[in-house]
């Protein structure tokens, strides 16, 4: 155990987000979302399932046995908390334990937009923090429900996997249930969670059809719900949501979405001038525009939509990485390298803007 909290010590002393560990590899941080050397020797298989035998939470054995993979919280006292992710790679275990720090940061620690904290107070609805993996879906949604604990008197339930950050009461009163912990499953959970008189409900991942299908249930019935899900873009994230359904489901759970959707936020995390990294955000605000193209079915100008919507709150990746750049937050090259499409931001940083979006959306 010695090797690992030594291990942890470090990568939180970095500032690292990640810590790698595979056999006969030195381990690895993802410092400032770039992989760098830890400096330890490499790790040998005993390490490896020494390791995993000392941290595996004894209601995992058994489904670690039959899936060979594990997802759980970690605490290493005196160090933080890690969420940790374990699988089998050429039959040996690997390790990844992402840190977790112990206060929730605020939006502006996280740089994220003020309009945010407005949607935060939203009575009703669902929020969707869409992204790729280690984007900081997770803890932009941590800095939401804190938001809410810290300013209203609300009943939060959270439904988690696992757990993260950890919510003392404030204002608000908030249970939090960990998956594989307190409950079998997110769809169980969801069974009964109308019975335990939410006001907030957040559920760690939109993993199925199940899943969002209680989630819209949740918010027909007046209740916030908020929620993640994997996408590159706020627009993909409706895609991402349909593709969960059978075709024949579709329209249906499309006209769904456009009665309770609330917002979509997507992030993308960014190399930064001064060190760490900066969010980038796309969002999207269920306006009457936005419902018009989901009834109808207009999907594919949803980012048009997004694009022309800054008065109400919108805005797209170009649009803030262009902010970006222009505030000397990050540097033109990672601007580029990140932006949805470069050589639209490349005219903008020229003097050059096209209303493509008020083109496009003309005809409606």
């Amino acid at each position: 155990m010695s090797i690992l909290r030594d291990l942890l010590a470090k990568a939180v002393e970095l500032g690292a987000s990640d810590i790698h560990m595979k056999p006969f590899q030195d381990p690895y941080f993802r410092v400032s979302s770039r992989l760098v050397e830890s400096g330890f020797a490499p790790l040998t298989r005993q390490d490896l399932e020494t390791i995993v035998r000392d941290i595996l939470p004894p209601h995992l054995d058994e489904s670690y046995k039959e899936e060979h993979e594990a997802d759980f919280s970690y605490e290493e006292e005196g160090i933080g908390r890690f969420r940790t992710n374990v699988f089998l790679a050429q039959h040996i275990p690997t390790i990844v334990m992402r840190y977790v720090k112990t206060s929730v940061p605020s939006f502006a620690d996280l740089g994220l937009p003020p309009i945010l904290e407005k949607f935060s107070t939203a009575p009703r609805g669902v929020i969707i923090l869409s992204g790729t993996t280690g984007s900081g879906k997770s803890t932009t949604l941590a800095a939401m429900i804190n938001r809410i604990n810290k300013t209203e008197r609300r009943r939060i339930i959270t439904l988690e996997d696992p757990v993260e950050y950890v919510f003392p009461d404030d204002q608000s009163l908030i249970t939090q249930r960990e998956i594989g912990l307190d409950t079998v499953s997110f769809n169980a959970a969801l069974k009964r969670v109308m019975r335990q008189d939410p006001d907030v409900i957040m559920i760690g991942e939109m993993r199925d059809h199940l899943s969002f299908m209680a989630g819209l249930a949740a918010s027909e019935t007046g209740h916030l719900v908020l929620t993640t899900l994997h996408s590159g873009t706020a627009s993909q994230a409706v895609f991402r949501i349909l593709d969960l359904f059978p075709s024949s489901e579709r329209d249906q759970i499309r006209m769904a979405v456009a009665t309770n959707l609330h917002s979509i936020i997507c992030q993308r995390l960014i190399p930064a001038v001064r060190g760490g990294v900066a969010p980038a955000i796309e969002i999207l605000v269920n306006t009457s525009t936005v419902h018009k193209l989901l009834v109808k079915n207009q999907l594919d100008i949803l980012s048009a939509a997004i694009e022309t919507g800054n008065e109400d709150g919108m805005q797209t990746f170009n649009q803030h990485i262009y902010q970006l750049i222009r505030s000397g937050t990050i540097s033109e090259a990672d601007g580029m390298e990140y932006a949805t499409n470069p050589e639209q931001l490349r005219m903008n940083l020229q003097g050059i803007f096209l209303d493509e979006g008020k083109r496009i959306l003309s005809g409606l």
